[in-house]
């Protein structure tokens, strides 16, 4: 990774701006010719993303002797959604990846699969939306998996999964039937038995390498398995899975403040009767900011309350972003509701961060029965 690569130390004393600072400018140079392509599904950035890793934006949050720190990883991950919210979602599911693998006890799978995430040089994602429903009883778990000699067998399907590829992975979590139990195990999208099918076309974010993967009896081999049982691996993991997802939010509404702050010249006096203004939106950014990046700095930390505070920001997150594009979108008014305009890009990315899961209704039902 070279020079870029900064000691944990440098890390802590600088939360983001080696790192971030050349995210950003990648992120302008290289990805914003893209964003139209990547939203409307004609573009998957995988370049883009591969250059991501190699300045560190993938692997400042892997832990060190213990403490983990994503401040970095969300400051990197909002320097792209400023950009494209598409890839900043891509860049959390990347994140997340890392996350996954850099927290395993499994020795073997860490060494063969941390530097190759972490550097971007191996891409993929996480399958956990449908287990992290199942765990707050919205749905069943889709993967069954049964006990073999050196693995487990595995078959089901899910029916979203993202920055997938034919060469790319991503952690899931399947029900054994044999006994009770669950077991988190990194897929190879490789394996012939795994079947990566487009979906239908979504209001946004097409390029973002989504599909529905079918198991068809895979062999998971235990070099792949994440943890078993996965129960105290996702309560450990949990918390840095949500919070890195506000860097997609933080990317989404300093970009619609600087929708807004763009259209003031021709377009103020008449905006100024608006109820939302640009300062509204730019003191609620550092609200979020600074609670995010105060909890950022302790993603193990194991008490109720903290945990329902990672909860409660992440609602926020996803509210402010809806209401700062909406606003966005009312301050440029005609101009905005053009198709080749990013406000209305912006709008549509936002919904996604409000229902990428948990959404904002699993959120209230998490935070409801606590």
């Amino acid at each position: 990774m070279g020079s870029l690569a900064l000691s944990r130390a440098e890390i802590l004393d600088q939360p983001a701006p080696s790192i971030a600072g050349e995210v950003a400018r990648i992120a302008r140079e290289q990805l914003a010719p893209l964003a139209a392509g990547i939203d409307d599904g004609t573009v998957y950035p995988a370049d883009v993303l591969r250059k991501f890793g190699e300045v560190g934006a993938w692997g400042s949050h892997m832990p060190q002797e213990g403490p983990a720190d994503l401040r970095c990883a969300i400051q990197a991950m909002a320097a792209i959604g400023e950009v494209c919210g598409a890839t900043a979602f891509m860049a959390w599911c990347q994140n997340t990846l890392v996350w996954y693998a850099a927290n395993s006890t499994n020795m073997k799978l860490a060494k063969r699969f941390g530097d190759a995430f972490s550097t971007g040089r191996v891409l993929g994602g996480t399958g956990l939306s449908n287990p992290m429903k199942s765990f707050f009883g919205i749905e069943k778990l889709k993967l069954k998996g049964r006990k073999v000699e050196g693995g487990y067998i595995v078959r089901g399907a899910l029916p979203w999964v993202s920055n997938l590829g034919p060469d790319h992975y991503f952690g899931t979590i399947f029900e054994r039937e044999d006994e009770p139990g669950l077991v988190m195990f990194l897929a190879d999208c490789s394996d012939p038995a795994i079947t990566l099918t487009p979906c239908k076309p979504f209001l946004a974010m097409d390029g973002t390498g989504t599909y529905g993967v079918q198991f068809r009896d895979v062999f998971v081999p235990d070099e792949l398995i994440l943890a078993d049982p996965a129960g105290p691996f996702v309560k450990k993991i949990r918390a840095g899975f949500i919070l890195l997802q506000a860097g997609m939010a933080l990317g989404v509404i300093r970009d619609c403040i600087n929708i807004m702050d763009e259209v003031d010249n021709p377009l103020g006096h008449i905006n100024r009767y608006l109820p939302q203004q640009p300062v509204h939106f730019r003191d609620l950014a550092a609200e979020l900011e600074a609670e995010t990046m105060a909890l950022a700095r302790d993603p193990y930390n194991e008490e109720e309350t903290y945990w329902r505070k990672v909860i409660a920001l992440r609602l926020r997150a996803g509210e402010a972003s809806v209401a700062a594009a909406h606003a966005a979108m009312l301050h440029c008014g005609a101009r905005g509701y053009l198709k080749g305009h990013r406000a209305q890009r912006r709008l549509r990315e936002a919904y996604f961060v409000a229902i990428v899961t948990p959404a904002t209704k699993q959120l209230r039902k998490m935070l409801a029965d606590s």
